[in-house]
């Protein structure tokens, strides 16, 4: 699948059909699926290449138009690239690399290390709570979630709606000198899984976050077992049980609290599904398990969680979420994303990060992922 979605610029695309250009954080899971693979070459291109339009300030864009510049030009400001950010996965990258013999390039731990930091140091903070501050949803890579339903204006989540919502979002973006997205003035959301991401991609490459693990302690809300967003929504629909708001799990120092919210990825009353865990609780009123963001499961959030409990030593639950989500990933035909009941593929087919199931069979020795 990979090299069947391998382009000249030097990275696989999600979807040679669906997807032909580059996203940062699918990139940095195809560098960990290369490498699983005994790719280091394919690993190190594929990650330099994400991290290639990277601005004067360490911003890194989302997006790289690198096959056609001029393309969604009109909507971001700006050509070759888009004007906002993604999940800085970067930094687990290079553990993970590191962790199989691979030494990334000096140069591609340099611009690891200037986007971090640009997040944590030049990026706006929600004064109340010091989290760092979203400049648009897409940043959470978490499109279409209901965590963001308050904020389509007019009544009720409606998809057309939320799409034009989506743009003028994109058109409220704060910058700086040089165009680094630093904020938002038409949306003041610190999204908890972000802020997670950003503090354990930090600790992967050896630098301090400082104050987030403090300010995420502050979100969690020990009724509902989850992380809670701050900002405009923390009243609304930042307080929905999505599998993103488990993410603060990354970098929780109460080993107890870990496990109970993990817990709940496999408690069928809550995310657990036979085929991986649901992007959404299953009493929330908007859970759709076969809908973008309303339900589904999605392999780099399983994949993360699964991370989460082998680092935190859970065995058996890091094994479970591993034999759930792979076998989610074979019924789907390794599709972006599926049903957590029936395996049912959606989305794109084949969609590159899915090759994450490798990577967890690997580890727990599932020799007959298929089956």
């Amino acid at each position: 699948m990979l090299e069947a979605h391998w382009v000249p610029e030097g990275y696989a695309a999600p979807n040679s059909q669906v997807y032909p250009w580059q996203w940062l954080w699918d990139s940095c899971f195809h560098s960990i699926i290369w490498a699983e693979l005994d790719r280091p070459e394919r690993a190190m291109i594929e990650l330099a290449s994400a991290l290639s339009t990277q601005d004067a300030h360490g911003f890194v864009p989302h997006m790289n138009y690198v096959r056609h510049p001029e393309f969604h030009a009109s909507l971001w400001g700006r050509t070759g690239s888009s004007s906002i950010t993604q999940p800085p996965m970067y930094g687990h990258t290079i553990a993970m690399l590191r962790s199989r013999g691979i030494e990334p390039p000096v140069d591609t731990v340099r611009r690891a290390n200037a986007g971090l930091r640009f997040l944590l140091e030049r990026r706006r903070r929600h004064v109340a709570s010091n989290l760092v501050l979203l400049a648009h949803p897409w940043e959470t890579g978490c499109d279409d979630s209901p965590r963001w339903d308050d904020l389509c204006l007019g009544g009720p989540f409606d998809l057309v709606r939320w799409k034009q919502r989506k743009v003028e979002l994109v058109e409220a973006i704060d910058a700086d000198a040089v165009g680094s997205p630093i904020g938002n003035h038409a949306f003041q959301v610190a999204s908890v899984g972000f802020n997670a991401l950003v503090a354990f991609n930090a600790f992967e490459l050896g630098l301090e976050a400082p104050g987030l693990c403090d300010a995420l302690d502050e979100r969690f809300n020990v009724a509902s077992s989850t992380w809670i967003d701050a900002g405009e929504t923390e009243h609304g629909s930042g307080r929905a049980r999505t599998l993103d708001g488990l993410l603060p799990v990354l970098v929780e120092r109460v080993p107890a609290r870990a496990r109970r919210v993990l817990e709940t990825a496999l408690d069928d009353q809550a995310y657990g599904g036979l085929y991986g865990p649901a992007g959404v609780h299953r009493a929330e009123p908007s859970f759709a398990p076969s809908t973008y963001w309303r339900g589904p499961t999605w392999p780099q959030l399983a994949y993360l969680l699964w991370i989460a409990a082998r680092r935190h030593g859970f065995a058996t639950l890091a094994h479970e979420l591993a034999v759930r989500t792979v076998a989610g990933a074979f019924r789907s035909d390794l599709a972006e994303f599926w049903n957590p009941d029936t395996g049912e593929g959606l989305g794109a087919i084949p969609q590159s990060w899915t090759g994450l199931a490798w990577v967890m069979a690997e580890a727990e020795g599932l020799s007959d992922p298929a089956g």
